[in-house]
């Protein structure tokens, strides 16, 4: 979860969850920004995309999780035992995903691959920080898709080979190139720079857990 203060209550979201694609094994939707993926330990941070999918999926299982102000697509299993198959694809990195981002500033390169290691920032928890000495392995693939000036801003899609917390976010700030709308790594001129985090799942692929047949799955970006 994004906020770094335990007090923290989300703020109130009205915006639905969309169903992409439903069977009685596993389920895509299109989280929407300011949705927890799970609920938290205040009860007044009930809302999440875990509570609101019970109502209808009593089995409902969380195969992973999008932070707080990223949108896209998540992906449910139906029951336990699914939930372990596509666990396991995860685990085995067999599971590709992109995100599409607004970066601050001009990046310089058109593509490139950001590789620097992350453990957590204990004394800040949630934080996340680049650490060489004791943290676990990340990779981050970019692609610059298109750039603007004043502001000088670059959008881009990434491809994460790794899936650490907060990956994305702590690795555009490491290069110099904040996530427009984070709250957690960056400036507070990139902050405020957009209403939301810029941070969007575009693309899910991987094998479905009870037919064996390779699925993709998109969800334009909204920004």
């Amino acid at each position: 979860m994004s906020p770094v203060l335990d007090d923290f209550i989300a703020p109130k979201c009205d915006d639905e969850i969309t169903l992409l694609y439903q069977d009685e094994h596993i389920l895509l939707i299109n989280k929407p920004s300011g949705l927890l993926s799970l609920s938290g330990k205040n009860p007044l941070n009930l809302d999440s995309v875990h509570y609101r999918l019970r109502q209808d999926f009593s089995g409902i299982c969380m195969v992973h999780r999008l932070d707080f102000g990223t949108s896209g697509i998540m992906l449910l299993a139906m029951n336990k035992a699914m939930n372990a198959l596509l666990t396991k694809q995860f685990q085995d990195r067999s599971v590709f995903k992109t995100y599409t981002s607004i970066l601050m500033g001009s990046l310089k390169d058109d593509q490139g691959t950001i590789d620097m290691p992350i453990a957590k920032d204990k004394p800040n928890f949630p934080l996340q920080k680049i650490c060489y000495s004791e943290g676990k392995a990340a990779l981050s693939h970019f692609e610059v898709l298109e750039r603007w000036n004043e502001p000088a801003r670059t959008k881009v899609i990434f491809r994460p080979e790794t899936g650490r917390t907060h990956q994305l976010r702590i690795h555009s700030q490491a290069i110099g190139h904040p996530i427009l709308g984070c709250d957690l790594y960056g400036t507070t001129e990139s902050h405020r720079m957009a209403e939301r985090m810029l941070l969007h799942a575009t693309s899910l692929d991987f094998v479905h857990p009870f037919s064996g047949v390779a699925i993709h799955m998109e969800s334009p970006c909204p920004f």
